[in-house]
């Protein structure tokens, strides 16, 4: 999954947002001879934010080409952002009639506070000819208020467990792991078995990392955060939570040699640099493990395997469900050129190379496509237990403010399970009711 770091003074998130919307009055056309209307002027230069390395290259060249090609005189221009601090950039451009960028990728975990606020152009009239019902319908609820919505699904992916066969072998594991109790054993004989290089781990599990440690928070039962109506709190001083914390820091002590303070961003590079056993990743890094030019050495091709990372009951674990929507800015001076946009980036034609590449596609009738093989296996059993993070109206300011962070970086550096959750729960409550 990605990195999604948002704006450290989280209550500003929603402050600012709002103010995305005070004023939506159309800025200058980048065309000269655009007449501007109530959907911007008739030619332009689209921007569209698009973060991180997921989205491949064939699809960026072809949707270029494709829109250039169906809209004459106009351009559109891909600019690469980062997740780590795009919410705070977010706020900020969203905010400014003269920096928006027109159409924007999103976290699926970040939109609900962007949408809340009236950052976003409304989308619901635009749904049945984006996909209706072929949408994924997790990602249309997470961006509906009120009724309206206001982002469209991109791609998801459900993280699973990358591994290498010759270091299994090595270390006496016969099969891949079958339940919890089995998983965690095996992280710790991949790390005994491979005392050098030093930072080498059985389970590469960095300390910021609760993307993936929230999976043993929900296997043992517990939660990172429950309603009572619609009123949310912190879950995480349950017993059960409590007792996924207690694996998570077991991995962290006794299988992992990644960084107590790091993130996750860019496990494809140490496992590739044979220092990772095994490694929890959304499908599509098998991309970049096995591209000839940037990917792993020829050899690993026939040494890499792939499995769900296995639950308690002997079913996959329930892992958090990732993924990122598309919206329109609302201050967007170009409305119906980024409604064309976005439509192509959802079109068939391009929703099957993200699918190819191994993102779960934002149309469900695509999800064939994924393939047959052992990593779509992985992909399917994976999502069929996968979770979304809190349905909250401040959830993005939980994150914002990185209380999940802290929680993990401090048990991956010895502190107590018990004290930690109390100290995230307090700082959550703050937070997460918007």
């Amino acid at each position: 999954m990605r990195i999604k770091k948002p704006l450290r003074n989280a209550a500003a998130v929603a402050a600012i947002a709002t103010m995305a919307v005070a004023s939506l009055a159309a800025c200058g056309s980048d065309s000269s001879d655009g007449d501007a209307s109530s959907d911007g002027p008739k030619t332009a230069d689209i921007r569209v934010w698009l973060n991180g390395t997921d989205t491949p290259q064939e699809a960026r060249d072809w949707l270029k080409k494709t829109f250039e090609d169906e809209n004459p005189g106009s351009t559109l221009t891909i600019e690469q952002q980062e997740w780590d601090g795009l919410v705070e950039k977010l706020t900020t451009s969203l905010s400014s009639e003269s920096e928006t960028p027109d159409v924007v990728e999103i976290g699926n975990t970040q939109a609900p506070t962007f949408t809340s606020a009236g950052a976003f152009s409304d989308m619901t009239d635009q749904l049945d000819s984006l996909g209706g019902d072929d949408l994924l319908q997790g990602f249309v609820d997470g961006a509906t208020v009120d009724g309206a919505t206001y982002a469209v699904p991109y791609y998801a992916g459900s993280k699973y467990v990358f591994y290498r066969k010759d270091l299994f072998k090595a270390a006496g594991i016969t099969a891949v792991p079958t339940t919890m109790d089995e998983f965690i054993d095996d992280a710790v004989k991949l790390k005994q078995a491979n005392p050098k290089p030093a930072n080498f781990s059985g389970f590469w599990f960095p300390g910021q990392d609760w993307r993936n440690g929230a999976a043993f928070i929900w296997d043992a039962g517990g939660d990172l955060a429950t309603a009572d109506g619609d009123q949310w709190s912190g879950a995480l001083e349950s017993p059960e939570s409590i007792a996924g914390l207690e694996t998570a820091q077991k991995l962290f002590t006794e299988a992992s040699g990644a960084a107590k303070d790091g993130n996750e961003a860019d496990s494809w590079t140490p496992f590739c640099a044979g220092e990772i056993g095994m490694v929890s990743a959304p499908g599509w890094i098998k991309g970049l493990i096995l591209d000839p030019k940037t990917g792993c050495p020829d050899t690993y091709g026939k040494q890499i395997g792939v499995f769900a990372l296995p639950g308690t009951d002997g079913q996959p674990a329930p892992v958090l469900l990732g993924g990122s929507d598309i919206a329109i800015a609302a201050k967007s001076a170009n409305q119906e050129l980024a409604q064309k946009a976005v439509a192509l980036m959802l079109s068939k034609d391009y929703q099957t190379i993200m699918a190819k590449a191994g993102l779960t596609p934002a149309l469900n009738s695509l999800a064939p496509l994924l393939g047959d093989d052992e990593f779509a296996a992985a992909t399917i059993a994976a999502a069929s237990n996968a979770k979304l993070t809190p349905a909250a109206p401040g959830w993005a300011n939980v994150e914002g403010s990185r209380v999940l962070e802290d929680l993990f970086s401090g048990l991956a550096q010895g502190g107590d399970p018990a004290e930690l959750a109390a100290k995230a729960d307090e700082q959550m409550n703050e937070q997460i009711n918007g």
